[in-house]
């Protein structure tokens, strides 16, 4: 017993310096080279291979990173499970319902950790696995080099994604204010809006458009939701209405057929041109169009997507440096969904 503790205390000193001067490092482009060289392809190969699986697994990627580093910074926080000690993580919080692709970032961890055991952070991983799934969805145009070298948190609150997190009913004025807490302009906010030009969200998201005026929401798209809403309990509806099934396109947008495609997710400046089409899913896309500047942007990207695929890029790599909390602890997990604690 004797011994068992003195080692589990040198392994506690030795973890906790580590923790420290990793702490105190700088994020940095090719940080595990050396520490874990290749971290990179394998993470790739894993996030093509999901995608060729399901291409839906790549908006899911990068949602999860927006709503993994808006709450706490990029530490991993949104991947961790309820436990009896924090029976209401991140992840439970009502404004993250259809959070995906967390067993994909568990698979990826179990592969870097037979690699390189113990060094590489499932935030890094996510952020490697976002940028991965950008770069696939949008055929290459969007692609960025990531810095690294970010710790897992220990603190995941729903009640804090729930208070940080943008809402998907939230006019234009709310939309700037939250996203200036985080240091991003009205340029950015729009920049960052984009992405909804792939993924889903689930009708309970954007009750409030199924009964908004002909000036909000074109009166055929908003049927067109009220019927996908009909068909079951809060189900998931396409984003961007081109990857809608082509039966119910027919029926209730005629003239839209023609921009139906048979493979969804596509990531580019389609949601410029639907926002000022008025045929976009959330009040808090719609509202972009009701303030000024956001206005500007929004037909700014519409004329140019070269453009915005390079401020994408840009926006991403700034969102992926939010940092934890001044004075927050942190490790390189074992498990991506549980603190090493929690293992023994």
């Amino acid at each position: 017993m004797r011994l068992s503790a003195a080692v589990l205390l040198a392994l506690v000193a030795v973890q906790a310096a580590l923790l420290l001067s990793t702490e105190a490092s700088e994020l940095q482009v090719g940080y595990y080279s050396k520490k874990c060289k290749g971290v990179e392809n394998v993470v790739k190969w894993h996030v093509i291979r999901a995608l060729k699986a399901n291409r839906r697994t790549g908006a899911a990627l990068i949602r999860l990173l927006f709503h993994d580093c808006f709450v706490r910074g990029c530490d991993g926080s949104v991947l961790l499970d309820a436990s009896y000690d924090n029976p209401h993580p991140e992840k439970v919080a009502p404004v993250n319902i259809g959070l995906a692709a967390f067993d994909l970032l568990e698979e990826i961890k179990a592969a870097v950790e037979d690699r390189c055991p113990g060094v590489v952070s499932c935030s890094d991983l996510l952020i490697y696995a976002a940028r991965d799934a950008a770069s696939i969805l949008s055929n290459g145009h969007v692609h960025f080099d990531v810095p690294v070298g970010r710790l897992d948190g220990f603190v995941s609150k729903a009640e804090e994604a729930q208070a940080e997190l943008p809402d998907s009913t939230d006019d234009a004025q709310k939309l700037i204010e939250n996203f200036a807490r985080k240091n991003f302009t009205v340029e950015e906010l729009v920049i960052l809006s984009g992405a909804h030009s792939i993924g889903q969200g689930h009708c309970s998201s954007f009750t409030g458009r199924l009964s908004e005026p002909n000036d909000q929401i074109t009166p055929a798209y908003r049927n067109l939701l009220n019927y996908k809403c009909s068909q079951g309990s809060n189900p998931p509806v396409d984003n961007n209405v081109r990857d809608e099934d082509y039966g119910v396109v027919a029926r209730f947008m005629a003239g839209f057929t023609s921009r139906v495609r048979k493979i969804p997710d596509f990531l580019d400046n389609s949601y410029y041109h639907n926002n000022l089409a008025k045929i976009v899913t959330f009040h808090s896309d719609w509202t972009l169009l009701t303030h000024k500047e956001a206005f500007g942007h929004v037909k700014e990207y519409a004329e140019n997507g070269t453009l915005w695929d390079e401020d994408f890029s840009d926006s991403l790599v700034k969102l992926s440096k939010l940092p934890m909390p001044s004075g927050s602890k942190g490790e390189i997990r074992k498990k991506c969904s549980v603190i090493n604690h929690r293992l023994y």
